[in-house]
C-alpha cells in the first residue's frame, strides 16, 4: 500500500513538474502578431480587407489568407511584393498581376509594371493588412514596398495595419547610413544597412520622420509581437525569400550582399546562397563551387557553368558571427585586394548597396576596415537619436 502511494506520488509530482515547464515554456514562446488574432480581430469586422503578403505570411501552419478566410474575415484581395506570393520568383524578376488558383483571390503584384499601388488597385478596399517578413537589412526591398503601400492609402485615405515579426537581424545596428543622391528601390530612406528594428517600429518611423510623399501620413495601426525582445533569438520557420535558405544565410546577409555590386559571386546558383563567395579568379580560394540553373531561386546566376574559387562560410560560428554586432567587411577587402588588377570590380549597383559614394572609393583607396567603420559613426549616432523614438520591444527579455 505504502509503495503505491509513493509511486502515485511521484507520477503527480513529475506529472506537475511536466505541466509547469509546458506552462513556462508557452508563456515564453516568441508570437508573431499575425497569430494574435484577438488583438485586431475587431478592427477587421465589417470591412473589406485588401492583405500584403508571401509565402512568410503565416499563421503557426496555416497561410495567412486561409486563416482570415476560415475566421470569415472579408478578404477581397492580394498584394504581392518582390519575389512573388508564393516567394519563388528570382531577385529582380518582374512578376505580372495573377488569380490565386487556391482562393481565386485577384493577386495584383508590387514588383511588376508598378511598385506602389494605383488608385483603382485600392478601390473598394476598407483596411489594408500588411503582414512581411523583414530580415532587418536596408536593401531587403520589402521595405520599400512598405513605403509606397504607406504611401498608397494616405493619399486614398485608407487605413494601414501591419501585423508586426520579429526581425532576425534587430540585435545590433550598423553600416553606412543612406544618402540622398543613392536612393532608390533598395533605400530609400536615410537609415544604416543594418537598423536594429521590426518592420512595425519602421513603419512608425516612416510616419513619424514624414517620408512619405510631401510629409503626408498614413493612418497606421501595428499589431506588435508577443514576447520578443531585440537580443531574442529568432530563427525563422520559412525562409523569407528564395536566396536566404536558413538562419546562417539570414545572419551573413548584411555582409555579402555588398558582392552583388561587384563581379563576385555571393552563392547564388548553389545550395548555400549568402553562405560562400568566389570568382573564377580568385587562386588564393581553397573552396570551390559552379553556380547553376535554380529554378525559384536563381534561374541564371553570375558565373553560371564555370568553377568560383574563394571561401566557405557555412561553417563559421554562427553566434560568434552575432556577437560581433556588427557586418563583416573583410569578405569584400579580401575579394578586392585579389581582384582589383585582373578585373573590373564593381558595378554601378554598388553605390546603391551600400547608400554611399565613399564606400567604393576608401575601399579603392586601401583604407582599412576599421578606418572605413570610423566615418559612420557620426550618422550611426544620429539614427539612433532618431530611432529610439519609434521602438516598440525591449533590448533584452525581462528575467523571471
Amino acid at each position: 500500500m505504502l509503495r503505491n502511494k509513493i509511486y502515485l506520488f511521484t507520477f503527480l509530482l513529475c506529472f506537475l513538474i511536466f505541466q509547469m515547464a509546458c506552462s513556462q515554456t508557452t508563456s515564453n514562446k516568441i508570437v508573431p502578431a499575425a497569430e494574435r488574432f484577438s488583438e485586431y480581430q475587431s478592427i477587421l469586422q465589417g470591412k473589406k480587407i485588401a492583405l500584403v503578403a508571401n509565402q512568410a505570411s503565416l499563421v503557426e501552419n496555416d497561410h495567412l489568407v486561409d486563416f482570415l478566410l476560415s475566421k470569415e474575415v472579408s478578404l477581397i484581395k492580394i498584394f504581392s511584393p518582390e519575389h512573388g506570393f508564393r516567394g519563388k520568383a528570382d531577385a529582380g524578376e518582374k512578376i505580372k498581376d495573377a488569380i490565386d488558383s487556391k482562393t481565386k483571390l485577384p493577386i495584383v503584384s508590387l514588383y511588376g509594371k508598378h511598385k506602389k499601388p494605383y488608385p483603382e488597385d485600392l478601390s473598394k478596399v476598407d483596411l489594408v493588412v500588411f503582414d512581411l517578413q523583414d530580415v532587418g537589412v536596408r536593401f531587403y526591398t520589402y521595405l520599400s514596398t512598405l513605403h509606397y503601400m504607406m504611401e498608397a492609402c494616405a493619399e486614398n485615405d485608407i487605413p494601414l495595419m501591419v501585423l508586426d515579426r520579429p526581425n532576425p537581424n534587430a540585435h545590433y545596428i550598423d553600416g553606412p547610413v543612406l544618402e540622398k543622391d543613392c536612393k532608390s528601390f533598395v533605400g530609400l530612406h536615410p537609415v544604416p544597412i543594418v537598423y536594429g528594428m521590426t518592420i512595425g517600429e519602421y513603419a512608425q518611423m516612416i510616419n513619424g520622420e514624414k517620408w512619405l510623399n510631401n510629409g503626408i501620413k498614413c493612418d497606421l495601426t501595428v499589431i506588435p509581437c508577443e514576447n520578443w525582445a531585440r537580443n531574442s533569438v529568432y530563427k525563422l520557420p520559412v525562409k523569407p525569400s528564395p536566396n536566404l535558405p536558413n538562419y546562417r544565410s539570414i545572419q551573413l546577409y548584411p555582409s555579402l550582399c555588398f558582392f552583388e555590386g561587384t563581379v563576385v559571386s555571393a552563392g547564388r546558383g548553389t545550395d548555400y546562397p549568402f553562405q560562400v563567395y568566389g570568382h573564377p579568379l580568385l587562386k588564393k580560394g581553397k573552396f570551390e563551387f559552379k553556380p547553376r540553373s535554380i529554378v525559384g531561386a536563381s534561374k541564371n546566376p553570375k558565373f553560371k557553368g564555370q568553377i568560383c574559387k574563394g571561401e566557405d562560410l557555412s561553417l563559421i560560428d554562427i553566434e560568434r558571427l552575432r556577437e560581433q554586432k556588427q557586418l563583416d567587411l573583410s569578405f569584400l577587402l579580401k575579394a578586392y585586394s585579389e581582384l582589383n588588377a585582373q578585373t573590373e570590380f564593381f558595378n554601378s549597383f554598388f553605390e546603391k548597396l551600400a547608400g554611399t559614394k565613399l564606400l567604393r572609393q576608401q575601399i579603392i583607396q586601401g583604407q582599412s576596415e576599421d578606418e572605413i567603420r570610423k566615418t559612420w559613426q557620426k550618422n550611426l549616432d544620429e539614427f539612433k537619436s532618431i530611432r529610439k523614438n519609434y521602438l516598440i520591444y525591449p533590448d533584452s527579455k525581462r528575467k523571471e
